[in-house]
């Protein structure tokens, strides 16, 4: 009995050594960072308590709103091209799934800066779509000269950075919930007469539940802050909140009002993920059954 208590004693505190790094990250990285938002949010220039930064978000409140909608439209669209593909890729063999992932995630080992300069390259009016339209006779002429197509410094090219960049973190977290459904209760789904629309509808899609909510979160949370993407695709016009805070923080050395601004949009996005849990709550055991 005592050799078995000193295993176990020695196996909770190697168990507890194992951790402290852990913790310690958390502190550093996550916990200070957040307590030092907390303390600039709730202070003003000459760190006295104050709520006059929080009363200035309300001027803020269109750019908070058009960043959500910005999200919303670029996680919608990521649903719509990943969720097909994923499920297409799940029904590949294992060594092509294999292939197709690591093609997928390919774009991701490439630094953000250099992907979004990419797209800079791609759309801009002497890029390279223009280029191929012009070479395909697409394009207007006004006095025998090719007008180009005017895609950069638009809506949709900051949505289509914001789709390009983060397409992969909603592919692959629903290709690994639908990689591991059992194709036996899709068999007895066609065996008792579903239609293979009502076997994805009732079957696979509240299987696959936990992989696009994880998706959604892990797409419209970056989707919602992000600053570089309009920053070099929106060439300034189109301001979203991470633009306003890089600008606080950066240009205005205001680090009251970007950290309001920042606390404010971190609890939207706890909101935002709170909803997505809610949702998520008791929905990994469920959609076997055909109705």
């Amino acid at each position: 009995m005592t050799g078995t208590r000193k295993k176990t004693v020695n196996r909770s505190f190697a168990k507890r050594l194992l951790d402290k790094p852990y913790f310690l990250w958390s502190a550093l990285f996550i916990i200070a960072p957040l307590i030092m938002v907390a303390f600039y949010a709730f202070t003003d220039k000459s760190g006295a308590f104050s709520l006059n930064s929080f009363s200035q978000i309300i001027d803020y409140l269109p750019t908070i709103l058009l960043s959500i909608l910005y999200g919303l439209v670029a996680t919608v669209i990521c649903i719509i091209l990943g969720y097909p593909f994923a499920y297409l890729l799940s029904k590949h063999t294992k060594r092509t799934q294999r292939t197709i992932v690591l093609l997928v995630m390919l774009p991701m080992w490439m630094n953000f800066l250099i992907r979004t300069y990419s797209l800079m390259t791609i759309l801009g009016d002497t890029g390279v779509l223009n280029g191929l339209f012009s070479a395909l006779g697409l394009l207007k002429t006004v006095d025998g000269e090719a007008v180009p197509l005017h895609m950069i410094n638009t809506p949709g090219a900051v949505i289509l950075g914001m789709v390009y960049n983060f397409l992969p973190y909603m592919i692959l977290p629903i290709y690994s919930v639908l990689s591991k459904v059992d194709n036996s209760l899709l068999e007895a789904a066609q065996d008792l007469g579903s239609s293979k629309l009502h076997t994805i509808r009732r079957i696979v899609l509240p299987l696959s539940l936990p992989g696009l909510l994880s998706g959604i979160t892990m797409v419209f949370v970056p989707c919602v802050s992000t600053f570089y993407i309009t920053q070099k695709l929106g060439g300034g016009q189109i301001v979203l909140i991470g633009d306003v805070i890089e600008s606080q923080f950066q240009s205005a050395n205001n680090y009251n009002l970007g950290a309001a601004l920042s606390f404010v949009l971190m609890i939207l996005i706890f909101i935002c993920l709170g909803i997505v849990n809610y949702f998520d709550d008791g929905k990994e055991g469920d959609g076997g059954v055909v109705i």
